[in-house]
């Protein structure tokens, strides 16, 4: 049936106003947001990473795999900004290639736990009951293991590799994703507009959806913002231990993994990686602080 004019009038004004709202939303999420300024650089630094990492291998001109053993061990020159390494590969070129990789396991592992984890800990929280008690004894148990040693221990099953570095971080990741997915439901769930909602006839799903699920967002993005830093972390200390990327690929923690036995001679091959490594992960760090102040309800005013 065709809408008269004065219905497709009402859609629109309705529209325009919920595109209104979104848009004060926004504003008033960036005016808390940029009042800290740490915040404000971590974010800018995780974008210009994020960009380098896109279009950082079209600008730089040398070959991260070619080597030059007549160069090898170089010191930072104007010809290598970092230096070379043992095989006399640039450094820098490989650190510019190298923080794809980094960035791509932070992300697609948190992305992956996220997946996994949230629909778990909600589930959990609106059922209750067995379900919940059989979901969270799952994740006590992944709890038990220091994050490290699980994500060690499945490489270790799986083989030594960056996807199954990913799927370690990611597995280890769930039970933190579950559990915030699972309080922040119990709190929500009890609210009287989930009641409101239910006594129009809206079912499980829908509630779950449709309004549970957007009202819980705000702490599992902060968590998931900050568990990508500890995620860098951890596939650089796999890589080190020579589970996780595998040479010549130029993944940071390989990098280190390669300088460590030129620590005293070359300081420079594990130092430029090292360094890039802490300002990925202080950047997130940092980031997610001022994410978490800026969605914390307490903190609006």
């Amino acid at each position: 049936m065709n809408q008269g004019p004065a219905e497709e009038l009402v859609t629109t004004t309705e529209v325009v106003k919920v595109e209104n709202r979104r848009i004060r939303v926004f504003k008033d999420f960036y005016r808390r947001f940029k009042r800290n300024k740490a915040a404000l650089v971590g974010a800018y630094t995780i974008l210009f990473l994020i960009i380098t990492s896109i279009i950082g291998p079209y600008i730089v001109s040398g070959d991260p795999y070619e080597q030059d053993f007549m160069n090898k061990l170089s010191t930072p020159s104007s010809e290598h900004w970092f230096g070379t390494d043992h095989a006399g590969r640039d450094i820098f070129t490989r650190v510019i290639y190298g923080m794809k990789y980094t960035l791509f396991v932070g992300f697609a592992s948190v992305f992956l736990g996220g997946i996994l984890g949230i629909p778990l800990g909600i589930f959990s929280g609106y059922f209750g009951g067995k379900l919940d008690s059989f979901i969270m004894r799952i994740m006590d148990i992944l709890l038990a293991f220091p994050g490290i040693l699980l994500a060690l221990a499945i490489v270790s099953v799986l083989g030594p590799s960056l996807t199954n570095v990913i799927i370690a971080i990611a597995i280890f990741s769930v039970p933190g994703f579950a559990r915030i997915a699972r309080g922040s439901t119990l709190a929500t769930k009890k609210l009287e507009y989930i009641d409101a909602v239910r006594a129009l006839g809206a079912n499980d799903m829908r509630i779950i959806f449709r309004h549970i699920m957007p009202n819980i967002m705000s702490p599992l993005i902060v968590n998931a913002t900050l568990f990508i830093a500890s995620a860098i972390l951890t596939a650089a200390g796999l890589s080190f231990l020579g589970m996780g990327a595998q040479p010549p690929t130029p993944e940071w923690g390989a990098m280190l993994n390669q300088g460590r036995d030129f620590m005293f001679r070359a300081p420079h091959i594990s130092l430029f990686p090292g360094l890039a490594i802490v300002i990925v992960v202080l950047a997130f760090n940092i980031f997610g602080d001022g994410l978490r102040d800026a969605l914390d309800p307490k903190m609006k005013k």
